[in-house]
């Protein structure tokens, strides 16, 4: 039994379907259907049921799976096992926000492609949401506090952050000073939200209302800034906005509850040795950046990302109070 067959196998069980499995094993559909219909040809049962929706397991394809999870997975450890110094190679698929990833993220991806020269380093950039099975990623950065779900998700740094609005909104609508007040401004928010503050070690949750919602920290920032609300923002994008005096903290008695950095992968027994080099390089990168301590850690404008991570081959363009 070939394993390249079986890894396909369990790829095509986590996309669903032909098209996203191709997708994420770098193949073409026709080599996806053709290893599939091998499998089934030597097993001597069908393992997928074709829909016009994609494929769906059988009784007995779902039997097999986990059977062919973990000889896929034995047989990845092997090779890694005995992969000379370390060396990382094949594909890593990534997706990760476009709030913060062009300027917090990209650095540090290119500082793993430089540490692993025969890696494939594929990232999307995005602030939607993404389906890691149905889309092919091997796993996503995400920003906040996590839904539930049945990725598995390993945290890489702490996001601390602020409530904040224009001097120009406080002159003319004041501010609120409690979380419980927040009701009675116009918040700017990515979507339906839930807000939490501290009261001491009690959570406070709030669902703020607003008239004007975007999809992208930048776009909360500067609609903050034009004087258009209230807006909760991770500190680490508003190091401009504050040298600027653009944006100033509010209702600084009742902090938000700090969030998240997170690397999440689809569910499996074992991650992936790619995936397990990356989740480490960013605990070990964002270790040494300020800039996730907090607005109050640092003074003047935000500085460049390979001074802050002390990696001289990381890009050098300054961080500009976003993202």
């Amino acid at each position: 039994m070939d394993t390249d067959d079986l890894r396909t196998f369990v790829e095509l069980a986590s996309a669903g379907g032909v098209t996203a499995a191709a997708r994420r094993l770098g193949l073409s559909k026709s080599i996806v259907s053709r290893r599939l219909a091998r499998l089934e040809a030597e097993l001597g049962v069908q393992l997928f049921t074709r829909t016009t929706r994609g494929a769906a397991l059988t009784e007995a394809g779902s039997t097999f799976r986990d059977y062919a999870a973990r000889v896929s997975a034995e047989v990845e450890a092997g090779r890694e096992a005995i992969s000379p110094d370390g060396e990382l190679r094949g594909l890593l698929r990534i997706a990760a926000p476009l709030t913060f990833g062009p300027t917090h993220f990209a650095p540090l991806l290119s500082e793993m492609g430089r540490r692993h020269p025969d890696l494939q380093i594929h990232t999307t950039y995005a602030d939607r949401y993404v389906d890691l099975l149905a889309e092919g990623f091997d796993c996503a950065i995400r920003i906040g506090n996590l839904p539930d779900s049945n990725l598995v998700a390993r945290r890489v740094a702490t996001i601390h952050g602020k409530l904040v609005a224009s001097p120009r909104y406080i002159e003319t609508h004041g501010s609120p000073k409690t979380p419980e007040e927040i009701v009675g401004y116009q918040a700017l928010m990515q979507s339906t939200e839930t807000w939490q503050f501290m009261d001491g070690d009690t959570v406070v949750s709030i669902q703020p209302q607003g008239r004007f919602k975007a999809d992208n920290g930048t776009a909360l920032a500067i609609a903050a800034a034009a004087g258009l609300g209230i807006a909760w923002l991770p500190d680490c994008i508003l190091y401009d906005y504050f040298a600027a005096n653009a944006l100033v903290a509010i209702m600084t008695d009742y902090p938000p509850q700090s969030a998240g950095a997170y690397v999440v992968r689809p569910p499996g027994q074992f991650p992936s040795r790619n995936v397990r080099a990356l989740t480490e390089l960013l605990i070990e990168l964002f270790a040494l950046d300020p800039r996730f301590s907090g607005v109050d850690a640092l003074s003047g404008p935000a500085p460049a990302a390979s001074t802050l991570l002390n990696v001289p081959h990381l890009a050098t363009q300054p961080i500009k109070g976003r993202n």
